[in-house]
């Protein structure tokens, strides 16, 4: 019983040291970068790249020989690559230092160090995550909700959902994102769940939710998780994602007339935003996706000149958002809003309200239901005013009457449509066979059950379109609403046609593309769970295919070995007379080296998910120059298709040779497209440049007109250790002194090289073809296999998700 109070009594003792100094043992010097550069903490980003341009030439170890020269410019560096991406200064800010690997800001005060195995703060013994805030209870979802309202939902809205439970300490950290990611998204329309795990297991199992904490999407039924850094920024772009991406069509003076013209053929009003922005507000796309089944969109960005002309067409104003909504009449809009700050509300209900056209044409039962809704006790009457009619010429007149009429009899009694006889034969057939009349007929009713009853008239004298008709019409319409039974005939009318239902093999299709493309989303990202049973099922189908056919194999060669025997006997006339059957089996070696194009669509595969040990070769070129450069790449390069050395993949492996097809890849950067990806490289590696073109950078950046030519220059990215080896072209007369220096000349350059290599150059009179700039890459190449090139390291490899515009 002793032994215990003493036991106990160092516990206590324990507890109350740790608790007293914590602080002062977590409190160990750390890396600020804001100290490093010397500037506040709200300095701009101007100031702070002025300020490391500074000190990146003061501390470069070419020109400061002090030995801590190069620990000073690793800080300068890696404080500049912390301070100049907004997201990384913003964690930085918020959390402090982080270490290069954390996805998540650090824990809160408290035991630091000891974050990775448990977690301690202020309030000691009191447990974490006791309570939830409302913001979060109101949020929380569960599996009858799910099912019954965010599934049926998610084909008007896309959903965030988080899994988290009460003993997720990682979530701690996400919950300030995701609290501002919510006020963010939630007033634009984005629907927002919250899975507490640990309450609610079988909505989890559903989503496929297993691990916390966890993000996911859901939109038109299909889930889609989310597996970035969760940042706000992230988080937008994946809500982005989402939608479908042929939502909003762009708008230019060349398409404004086909666009608005384009009514009758989808039976849907036209709705254009007008704004001064290059990227589509996520509002706009949000009320697009909502109302997509009832409208078609456009934006008109009024800030490119190539709009200018529908801008002065329909007089806008360009200092605020305009939204314009067209029906049949595509010259003057049905309805108009202008307003600063759109506001969800108000574009709801501008666009609920214009949800039809003023004749619209029944395409399908959904659009009937809605048109003409059943009648209910406790509302007024609405009766239904039908014309069937066709589609030939001869019909054009009739329907332009028809339309004519509705436009000046707009009661909200009377809902007018049309029908085709053609597109919907069953139900013209149903209406007009006791009257036995043929189209154009226009023909009142009333729905009256759900199941299809209806009671209707088929006005008398037919339909012409002319005055007497439309009198004639007049008048029995007043007469119905004075007396509802003029209706006098009754009749069950089947299901319409939709007439927009695309084919059943086009169905399959879109089913089975969704199907692989999850696939390979979960296979991707290790979803390994709900990928064991489809895996062990293909891995057992591919074993006893593979089984049966070497057992048919060696059963085949048995029984044709005593055929062989005796075919030796025979003259060998085949060995004689070499051919084409002859040849070995092995596939014939390619004469040819395949160069892509570096996109942004294939940039992802071929620079940033590249398979480890695998080395991409990049060209820089220019519409102008891609001819000529790729034929002479293709040359230089095709004679390193044999192997690659293994010390280009790891210099301490001692490997005899690696095939090339395997580890290495070529592709081309077109910078008139991309033109900022190679500033944005060399700016995250700066030792990528020389020396002396530090000195001239600053000079560089005021005047925008002398920027760097990078045609010729051929990169060797390693996506996965994120670096690359530089090779400069060949000096031609067209590039600065400074773009001269290359990886090859690193080790060897020196003041009297670069000397004579500018005294050279000023005594040449022409200039070199295009072509010469990559004559000494093949030099560069045997370096590249002998792995003896510079590297030069990148926190993360610039993106390619834009494309500069063509001047």
């Amino acid at each position: 019983m002793g032994g215990w109070s003493v036991f106990v009594t160092g516990c206590v003792w324990a507890i109350l040291l740790l608790a007293l100094f914590g602080d002062s043992l977590a409190s160990a010097p750390e890396f600020d970068p804001y100290k490093v550069l010397g500037v506040s903490r709200h300095a701009s980003q101007a100031e702070i790249k002025k300020v490391y341009k500074r000190l990146a030439r003061e501390w470069h170890p070419d020109k400061n020989k002090s030995p801590g020269a190069e620990d000073m410019f690793i800080k300068i560096t890696k404080s500049y690559e912390i301070l100049s991406n907004e997201e990384r200064r913003a964690n930085y800010d918020r959390f402090g230092q982080m270490d290069e690997n954390q996805n998540f800001a650090r824990a809160p005060q408290g035991f630091r160090h000891f974050h990775d195995s448990f977690y301690f703060d202020e309030s000691f013994f009191h447990f974490p995550r006791t309570s939830r805030d409302f913001t979060e209870s109101k949020h929380l979802l569960h599996y009858n909700q799910y099912m019954n309202e965010v599934l049926p939902d998610s084909f008007k809205r896309p959903y965030l959902i988080k899994i988290t439970s009460e003993w997720c300490f990682t979530c701690i950290h996400i919950e300030p994102v995701w609290k501002d990611t919510v006020l963010e998204l939630e007033p634009l329309g984005v629907g927002i769940g919250v899975v507490d795990i640990g309450y609610e297991r079988q909505l989890a199992n559903h989503l496929g939710a297993h691990r916390t904490p966890s993000i996911l999407g859901v939109i038109n039924g299909k889930i889609t998780f989310f597996h970035y850094s969760v940042v706000r920024e992230h988080l937008r772009q994946f809500v982005e994602s989402l939608l479908p991406q042929k939502l909003v069509e762009k708008v230019t003076d060349n398409s404004y007339l086909e666009f608005l013209n384009s009514w009758h053929e989808e039976n849907k009003p036209r709705v254009i935003m007008f704004d001064v922005a290059s990227n589509i507000p996520i509002l706009y796309k949000l009320t697009a996706f909502a109302y997509k089944d009832y409208m078609r969109f456009g934006y008109v960005d009024m800030g490119l000149t190539e709009t200018s002309q529908v801008v002065q067409r329909f007089n806008i104003n360009t200092y605020a958002p305009t939204m314009l909504l067209f029906k049949e009449n595509t010259e003057k809009p049905a309805d108009v809003i202008q307003a600063r700050g759109m506001k969800k509300q108000i574009i709801d209900e501008f666009v609920s309200n214009n949800r039809f056209l003023l004749v619209p044409r029944l395409v399908n039962q959904k659009l009937f239901d809605e048109l003409c809704p059943v009648k209910q006790f406790h509302r007024r009457r609405k009766y239904c005013v039908l014309l069937v009619t066709g589609e030939g010429e001869q019909f054009v007149s009739v329907n332009e009457a028809f339309f004519d009429f509705a436009s000046s009899n707009t009661k909200e009694v009377l809902r007018f449509a049309y029908v085709y006889q053609r597109k919907q034969q069953t139900l013209c057939d149903t209406l007009l066979k006791k009257d036995d009349t043929t189209p154009p007929q226009v023909i009142l009713l009333e729905r009256r059950s759900a199941t299809g009853r209806v009671l209707y008239r088929t006005v008398t004298g037919g339909w012409n379109g002319s005055d007497d008709d439309k009198h004639r019409l007049h008048e029995q319409l007043e007469l119905l609403q004075r007396d509802p039974s003029y209706l006098t005939h009754d009749a069950m009318l089947p299901e319409l046609n939709n007439e927009f239902a695309s084919m059943f093999l086009i169905q399959w299709i879109n089913t089975a593309y969704d199907y692989l493309a999850q696939f390979y989303f979960d296979l991707l990202y290790s979803n390994w769970r709900e990928m064991m049973p489809v895996l062990s099922l293909i891995f057992s189908a591919l074993f006893i295919l593979f089984g049966t056919v070497i057992i048919q194999a060696f059963s085949d060669s048995g029984e044709d070995k005593p055929a062989k025997q005796k075919a030796t006997d025979s003259p060998k006339t085949a060995e004689s007379s070499p051919g084409p059957e002859s040849t070995s089996s092995r596939p014939p070696k390619k004469n040819f080296v395949e160069v892509t194009e570096l996109t942004d669509i294939t940039y992802m595969s071929n620079l940033v998910r590249l398979k480890p040990g695998h080395i991409n070769v990049v060209l820089i070129l220019t519409d102008a120059s891609k001819q000529v450069l790729l034929r002479k790449f293709a040359k230089e390069v095709y004679s390193f298709s044999g192997f690659l050395s293994p010390a280009v993949l790891n210099p301490y492996r001692s490997v005899t040779s690696i095939p090339r097809s395997q580890t290495l890849h070529y592709s081309f950067l077109n910078v008139d497209k991309h033109s900022q990806w190679m500033d944005s490289l060399m700016e995250s590696a700066p030792d990528a440049r020389p020396s002396d073109c530090l000195d001239e950078e600053e000079e560089e950046e005021d005047t925008t007109s002398n920027k760097s030519d990078y045609t010729g220059h051929v990169l060797a990215l390693n996506g996965h250790k994120k670096y690359f080896c530089l090779f400069r072209p060949v000096f031609t007369g067209e590039e600065a002194e400074c773009s001269r220096w290359s990886d090859e000349d690193a080790p060897t350059a020196g003041p009297s090289k670069a000397s004579r290599s500018r005294s050279s150059s000023r005594q040449k009179a022409t200039t070199l073809e295009i072509h010469h700039k990559l004559d000494r890459l093949g030099l560069w190449m045997e370096r590249l296999m002998e792995g003896t090139l510079p590297r030069h390291y990148v926190p993360a490899w610039p993106g390619l998700d834009t494309i500069t515009p063509q001047k």
